[in-house]
C-alpha cells in the first residue's frame, strides 16, 4: 500500500501533462476491480453510490455517507480518489471550503464541485455565487498544504440551464478563481470540446458519455483533454446488465444471459490484485 502522501503527489502528477481514464468505482469491489485492469486513479460517483442504497441520482446521499463512501474505496485499493461531492452539500462559499477540508481528513487527493443547486433540482448558481463558491473551495484546498486537485463543473449545458458561451464564462471565471482542473459535462460533441478547450489554459477533464462517447482515448488526448471520467456510466452498464439477465429469466425463462458471467476464478484474481 502505498502512503496517502505518495497518492496525492502521484494524483497531482497525472493533472500535469498526457491524458489518463479515472474510472468511477461504487463499492470496494468495483474498485478493485478497476485497480487490478490497470486503473491509475479513481473518482466517486455521487450518482453510482445512490444506486448502490437504492435511491436517485441527485441529492440522493448526504456528506457523511459521501465521505464514509469515499474512505471505503479509499481502503480498497492502494490507488488515489478523487470524490464527486455534487454542489459541496450546501449553497454557501463557506459549506464547500468545509467539505473540502472534510474530504482532505479522510484522505481524498481532489474534490469536484458542481454550479448546480442541487436542492433546486438542476437550477445553476447565480453567477457570482458560483465563482465565490469555487474560489472558497480552492482557497480551503491551498490551506492543507498538501497537493489536492480542485476540479470545477459548470453543469448547466447538461441539464439544460444555459448554453455553451455562458458554461465557458463560467469556466473561465473558475479558473481565474484558482480552480485546478475544469470540467463541463457532455459538450454537444467535438466542435464543442474544442471550444470549451481553447478557452481556458488549465487542465480540462471529459465525460464518457453523449456524443464523446464515440471518441476513444487517444482521440481526446489529441484534442488536448487532460483526464476523462466515466461518471455513473460503468455502474449503470452494471444495472443494465442485471436488468437484461432477470428479465429473460422472469419474462422469456431463458438464463442464457448467463453465459457471459466471469468465472468467480477470474474475479477472485482480479479483487486479489487490485487489493496490493
Amino acid at each position: 500500500m502505498r502512503d496517502l502522501a505518495a497518492r496525492h503527489q502521484g494524483f497531482f502528477d497525472l493533472h500535469q501533462a498526457g491524458c489518463f481514464v479515472i474510472p468511477n468505482p461504487w463499492d470496494a469491489g468495483s474498485a478493485r476491480m478497476m485497480a487490478a485492469l490497470g486503473a491509475r486513479a479513481l473518482a466517486t460517483s455521487s450518482a453510482a453510490h445512490s444506486f448502490t442504497l437504492g435511491r436517485a441520482d441527485m441529492g440522493g446521499v448526504t456528506r457523511d455517507e459521501a465521505l464514509a463512501h469515499a474512505a471505503d474505496l479509499l481502503a480498497a485499493t492502494s490507488l488515489p480518489v478523487s470524490g464527486d461531492f455534487e454542489d459541496g452539500f450546501g449553497d454557501a462559499p463557506e459549506v464547500v471550503a468545509e467539505t473540502v477540508a472534510l474530504a482532505a481528513e479522510v484522505g481524498l487527493s481532489g474534490i469536484s464541485v458542481e454550479d448546480t443547486h442541487v436542492e433546486a433540482g438542476v437550477a445553476a448558481y447565480e453567477f457570482d455565487l458560483a465563482v465565490e463558491r469555487v474560489r472558497a473551495g480552492v482557497a480551503a484546498a491551498r490551506a492543507l498544504g498538501r497537493p489536492f486537485v480542485f476540479c470545477a463543473r459548470a453543469d448547466g449545458v447538461m441539464n439544460g440551464v444555459y448554453d455553451l458561451d455562458e458554461g465557458i464564462r463560467r469556466l473561465q471565471a473558475f479558473e481565474a478563481a484558482g480552480a485546478d482542473l475544469l470540467y463541463l459535462p457532455v459538450p454537444g460533441g467535438r466542435a464543442d470540446l474544442a471550444r470549451v478547450l481553447a478557452s481556458v489554459a488549465k487542465p480540462v477533464n471529459a465525460l464518457a458519455a453523449g456524443a464523446l462517447k464515440a471518441l476513444t482515448v487517444s482521440e481526446l488526448a489529441a484534442m488536448g483533454v487532460r483526464r476523462i471520467s466515466t461518471g455513473s456510466q460503468i455502474a449503470r452498464l452494471t444495472h443494465a446488465a442485471i436488468r437484461d439477465a432477470v428479465s429473460a429469466m422472469l419474462g422469456a425463462g431463458s438464463f442464457a444471459p448467463l453465459a457471459e458471467a466471469a468465472s468467480g476464478d477470474e474475479i477472485d484474481a482480479l479483487l486479489r490484485r487490485g487489493a496490493e
